[in-house]
């Protein structure tokens, strides 16, 4: 029997066609209803058989998918670790035979319930034992959801599958809060100065010069390129990041140059441990950066100031200069104006100062009427 109820009552589909078996929640108490979606189901799995033998591409299982994904896009992310490692977590939660089409809706959902339960770095509790958060919504959607929505996508789009019964994915992205926008206030700024490290000076002062991203800042000399004076890395999402080598950031790079024949900013080991050396300069990692900022932010005395509010310091400082929100969209290498919006708040008392002078004006002018012959 390909359609049957579940102890709930609520009619399940599962029936075999050709080798493909196809399973769903009917997700309906009423068997005619239940029946029509399995006849109809049976008409999409048939056309789309048809489809794979005229094409010549076999069903695509979770696996084969992602392993393609990773060879074509993937591995040539910013962070392509951070993405072979959502990659594994999904297959592993999904199973590597399960066929692409066959996730749908009800499945997204069960796995966005699961992911959401995952606390940050997977432990129970923090080192002074209180219990450890679970990640954040938007952490569930960027190492889930979206990472399931651009698979779908590449396999439409580029291999031409056919998915019927795909996901609608806006019903399943969590609702983020609005990122907040802080920046530096000057004894902040100077004490963020005095507590840095020497060795790692230059490079919390790059980032404070251009505004890019941490995974950003950990420059290549390959990424600088002198003769058109400017600086280009891979970003967030896969894009091109590019940023100006103005006069403050030659003259805070070029004494870098001969620390590291392929990294631009370096620490100096303080002790001998494992195979570092006290005294020699190693590359500054992203795990070091993190471990770092922690300690010179304590040091500082600086609380509610994350190493990305860096970011939001130099746009909330920009735009109070120069006004031009396009010029911070550009500089921040924001995709879309919308994001650089958040910085419009810093033009509340330029918009406050117009309105008091406009209010001036016609108050003198009520004062002053014109006199009529």
């Amino acid at each position: 029997m390909s359609v049957f109820p579940n102890k709930k009552g609520i009619y399940q589909i599962d029936f075999i066609i050709r080798g493909h078996r196809i399973q769903r929640n009917a997700e309906t108490r009423n068997r005619r209803e239940a029946e029509a979606l399995e006849k109809e189901l049976r008409k999409q799995v048939l056309a789309e058989i048809e489809r794979e033998k005229a094409t010549g591409k076999g069903p695509l299982t979770l696996d084969l998918a992602f392993g393609r994904y990773w060879e074509e896009v993937g591995q040539h992310h910013a962070n392509p670790n951070d993405t072979h490692r959502d990659i594994a977590r999904l297959i592993a939660y999904f199973g590597k035979d399960t066929l692409l089409d066959q996730i749908t809706d009800r499945e997204v959902a069960a796995m966005v319930a699961w992911r959401s339960s995952h606390t940050v770095g997977g432990r129970k509790k923090r080192k002074d034992g209180s219990p450890m958060p679970k990640i954040s919504p938007a952490t569930v959607n960027r190492t889930g959801t979206l990472v399931l929505k651009n698979l779908f996508g590449r396999a439409r789009r580029v291999w031409r599958y056919h998915f019927p019964l795909e996901p609608i994915w806006r019903d399943h992205l969590l609702k983020e809060p609005q990122e907040r926008v802080r920046e530096l206030h000057d004894d902040e700024s100077t004490a963020l100065d005095d507590a840095v490290r020497d060795d790692y000076a230059p490079w919390i002062e790059f980032a404070r010069l251009t505004g890019l991203r941490r995974r950003e800042t950990l420059l290549r000399w390959r990424d600088v390129n002198w003769s058109a004076g400017q600086i280009s890395v891979m970003g967030k999402g896969g894009r091109k990041v590019t940023t100006p080598i103005t006069e403050a950031v030659r003259a805070l790079l070029e004494p870098l140059k001969g620390h590291h024949p392929e990294w631009v900013f370096t620490y100096v080991a303080k002790k001998t441990r494992g195979n570092k050396v006290r005294g020699t300069r190693y590359p500054i990692t992203l795990e070091g950066a993190k471990t770092q900022w922690r300690r010179t932010r304590e040091k500082a005395g600086i609380t509610d100031f994350r190493f990305h509010d860096i970011r939001h310091d130099v746009g909330t400082k920009l735009l109070r200069a120069t006004g031009n929100l396009k010029l911070v969209q550009r500089t921040l290498n924001h995709s879309d104006l919308k994001t650089t919006l958040r910085y419009a708040h810093v033009q509340d008392a330029e918009i406050a100062a117009g309105l008091e002078a406009l209010a001036n004006q016609r108050s003198k002018s009520l004062k002053n009427p014109l006199s009529t012959n």
